[in-house]
């Protein structure tokens, strides 16, 4: 046995001592200067301002926009954790009408961007909109001061929207948990007397609630990440003011300076989520049981139609609404189909997505098996370090990006040119790399979430018996560990996917010449006020995140096979 790998055998009768291998210390530690070299350049352009924005930002925005952001959070945060635990159960316990098609469907709105959803939300629920509209047939009403209906360019509008797309993150990681409990959790409940409701709340739902932080956790980056709905609906939040002060007051320091106060809460947010993992790890007895199937309840007449519909309203709004909308300007512009510029922009989104999603879960998958090998605490620290590139909007981190690729370019030119005697040019500034590793440091910690509430719920012997055995640690995670965590590997593979065929801001910055996305055609149509011209791309961003999220539910609905 090496040095190197630290391992005692379990045959020769001695305690199993965790791997501390120092290369793998230093891959973590490099992977971790990258997602912190644009935050060290966006440092560098705060501390480099006079300061001299503050007294207007401390007196009129930051009271303003705090307090909108704390009340967008908890609203959110409370809206998709009771949507998308609720739907989770529902499916994983229940037996219904329609059941597996609604497993899969209820995670169709993660496909909706919420730029396009505030958009759709706006036009459906407008004055002349359908819903007003079939509320002044039905009670003869005629003006707005006629009846009372809610105002979408709100608080709480904002919250509304951005839950009816975000809640999907919770469903997911709650539901495949539920399914990793196994039946005998919940069958020691039921023979001491306890009802379905019961075994919900006094067994299942503490068992979850480590995955079910995580989804929240990854909600409320979203939300505070969010510029697109805020914009729309005319929401003052800290992401609105750093682009108001970037944009409006010219002022890149200043937009600096509350983009690190925006991270410094992002941080809070991360901190609590550790803080509600801590002591919170549940597994079972033996790993067989990870692939028993929970048994479900056979619900019958209003009670099976009433969980029906408590599945499918969701769905409804977060999807079935955008894509009403956006199917009525699509189909004044059929001619849009044979565009060109649409065909490159598709084949764009679908490259980058499909890198990155590769990229960023490749790395997450080391980092937390570094963790789970390692059990140290430099480990954790330098993993939890990594997460910090979700907490910056995405047009701060791709100005950070853009101004670290900068330098970077012009010092291996300059020693070209000193040494070699020719001139290299920009390599990474402009390219289609700058994008990618911009959406891997922006999403590492939606598939490092996503994959961590799956390999804390697998018991740590299942390495330790595998070790004992002659299995190397990479062999034993590739032959042991990965199987039991498919479902929690496609869930982030689809996560970083959607999102990143999404992602707007950063591509904007980094995106070389000429090179266009789903995105930012839809958002260079739309800057044009030639909204129908977009609604292809639009519809085009939602059927290829949807493809994706498709193919994810309908594996999760196949609960026997679920974690083969």
């Amino acid at each position: 046995m090496t040095a190197a790998t630290g391992l005692e055998r379990v045959s020769e009768g001695r305690p199993v001592r965790r791997i501390r291998h120092p290369l793998m210390l230093a891959a973590a530690l490099a992977i971790s200067a990258v997602v912190l070299t644009p935050i060290a350049a966006l440092t560098v352009i705060a501390l480099s301002g006079s300061g001299e924005d503050w007294p207007h930002l401390a007196a009129n925005v930051l009271p303003t926009a705090a307090v909108t952001t704390a009340a967008l959070i908890a609203m959110v945060s409370a809206g998709t954790a009771l949507i998308g635990v609720t739907a989770a159960w529902l499916i994983v316990a229940f037996d219904f009408p329609l059941r597996r098609l609604a497993s899969w469907a209820l995670v169709l709105p993660l496909a909706v961007p919420p730029y396009l959803a505030a958009y759709a939300f706006g036009e459906f629920f407008l004055f002349t909109g359908p819903v007003q509209s079939a509320l002044r047939a039905i009670f003869g009403f005629h003006t707005p001061q006629d009846y009372w209906f809610p105002d979408l360019r709100t608080t709480p509008g904002a919250a509304f929207v951005l839950t009816s797309v975000l809640y999907p993150y919770v469903y997911l990681t709650s539901r495949f948990v539920f399914l990793m409990q196994g039946r005998n959790i919940g069958d020691v409940a039921r023979t001491l007397g306890a009802g379905p409701a019961r075994v919900f709340f006094r067994v299942l739902l503490p068992v979850a609630r480590p995955a079910i932080a995580a989804g929240v956790v990854l909600v409320l980056m979203e939300t505070i990440n969010d510029i697109g709905v805020a914009e729309y609906l005319g929401v003052r939040t800290l992401t609105s003011a750093i682009y108001t002060t970037w944009i409006n007051r010219s002022s890149l320091e200043g937009a600096a300076q509350l983009a690190m106060l925006m991270l410094l809460v992002v941080l809070a947010l991360l901190a609590c989520e550790q803080f509600a993992r801590r002591l919170q790890r549940f597994h079972n007895a033996r790993a067989t049981q990870l692939k028993a199937r929970p048994p479900r309840t056979k619900l019958k007449g209003f009670k099976g139609l009433t969980a029906l519909a408590a599945v499918a309203a969701p769905v409804l709004l977060g999807f079935g609404v955008p894509l009403w909308v956006f199917g009525r300007y699509a189909s004044r512009r059929l001619d849009y189909l044979i565009n060109a510029d649409l065909g490159k922009a598709f084949l764009n989104s679908v490259l980058t997505a499909s890198v990155t999603a590769l990229l960023t879960v490749s790395l997450a998958l080391f980092l937390l098996y570094a963790v789970r090998v390692s059990r140290s605490a430099p480990m954790r620290s330098v993993v939890r370090v990594a997460s910090v590139g979700y907490a910056l909007p995405g047009t701060i981190l791709g100005l950070g990006l853009l101004f670290s690729l900068a330098q970077f370019d012009n010092r291996i030119d300059a020693i070209a040119r000193e040494y070699l005697g020719f001139s290299t040019g920009l390599l990474l500034t402009g390219s289609a790399a700058a994008v990618v590793l911009a959406c891997t440091i922006r999403f590492l910690a939606l598939a490092e979430g996503a994959v961590r509430s799956g390999i804390e719920k697998l018991p740590s012997n299942l390495d330790d018996a595998a070790r004992s055995l002659g299995k190397s640690p990479l062999g034993s995670a590739v032959s042991i560990l990965a199987p039991l965590l498919k479902p929690a590997i496609l869930t982030a593979l689809v996560l970083v996917f959607v999102d990143t065929v999404k992602e707007l801001s950063a591509t904007i910055l980094l995106r070389p010449f000429g090179f266009n996305t789903l995105a930012t055609l839809v958002y260079e149509n739309a800057s044009r006020a030639v909204v129908e011209d977009g609604a292809i791309a639009a519809l085009l961003i939602i059927a290829t995140a949807t493809v994706p999220v498709v193919l994810l539910s309908r594996a999760l609905a196949r609960d026997q096979d679920a974690f083969l």
